[in-house]
Order: structure tokens, then sequence, then C-alpha cells
């Protein structure tokens, strides 16, 4: 068996009165993520991490922020575009980890709103997901409210040596 680990990250500022996705789920918010797609920084660092474990380049490669396809794109499809790359270069997901930073929303109410989502749109267990939350103790521009950052790690495997 082979095993590979992809790490993942990204950030995007906030600003009032945008919509707030993450991990595929509208957040009931003041403030959204302001970006070239829908701006899911959950999903984006998941898409990196598991192009980086299989090494496939990166989110920007293959959906780059000046290509108009891809304005306002839903970030589930762009998930889904990378899952099928993974499945084509004979890899299946073992399991995805995930941090976000972010002062506010709380996140606890929409965790497993967004496990769920995650899994639906990778199609694996939803014991294969793990959302987790912090804030950064009102320090930098994730205490000020400019901005959201998430770290993923996604572990992968294939029958290739």
């Amino acid at each position: 068996m082979n095993y590979r680990v992809g790490f993942g990250y990204d950030v995007h500022q906030l600003k009032d009165y945008e919509d707030f996705i993450l991990g595929g789920i509208a957040l009931n918010h003041v403030k959204g993520t302001i970006g070239h797609s829908d701006a899911d920084v959950l999903i984006h660092a998941i898409c990196d991490a598991l192009l980086g474990a299989t090494n496939l380049g990166d989110i920007g490669s293959h959906f780059p922020d000046t290509a108009e396809e891809f304005k306002n794109i839903d970030s589930k499809i762009l998930l889904q575009r990378v899952i099928t790359l993974i499945k084509n270069s004979g890899y299946r997901i073992g399991n995805i980890d995930c941090t976000i930073c972010l002062e506010k929303p709380k996140l606890a109410p929409y965790m497993e709103q967004i496990t769920s989502s995650l899994s639906g749109i990778m199609d694996i267990e939803k014991n294969k997901v793990s959302v987790k939350a912090t804030t950064s103790e009102k320090m930098g521009y994730i205490g000020r409210e400019e901005g959201v950052a998430v770290y993923a790690i996604a572990l992968v495997y294939s029958n290739l040596s």
C-alpha cells in the first residue's frame, strides 16, 4: 500500500455583508469571505491538501483566479473535480483533518452540517473528516475579524508502488 500526506492552507478576507460559505454551508453572520470564487476557505485548503498529497499541483494551477470560468464558482464543484483527479491518479482518501482559525461566528452549531457536507462532496464516510475550530485569542488579522484561515491535512493511499 502506498500512503501519502498533503498539507493545505488558505486564507480569505472577511467583509461586511458578504456571504460566508464554509465547507459548502452558508453561515449566518454579518461578515463573509471575499474571493474570486465563492471564497470557501475550508474547501480550498482541503483541495490543496489533496492535490499536494497526490503531487498534482495546487488549487491555483487547476482553477486560476484569473480564469473567468471560475468567477463566483461554487467551491463544492472545485472539490468534486479534485476528487476526480485524485481518483483518476489511483488514489483514495484515508482521512482529512482541518483546523479553522476564526474569531466569529462560533462554529460549534455548524460542525455536524459542515462535516456531513464535506463527506458527501468527497463521497467518504463522515468519520474520515475531522473539522475543528479555534480562535487567535483576538490577536492579528484573525483576532481583529479581518480574515479567516484554514489548515488542512489529507492522507491518501493507493495500491500503486
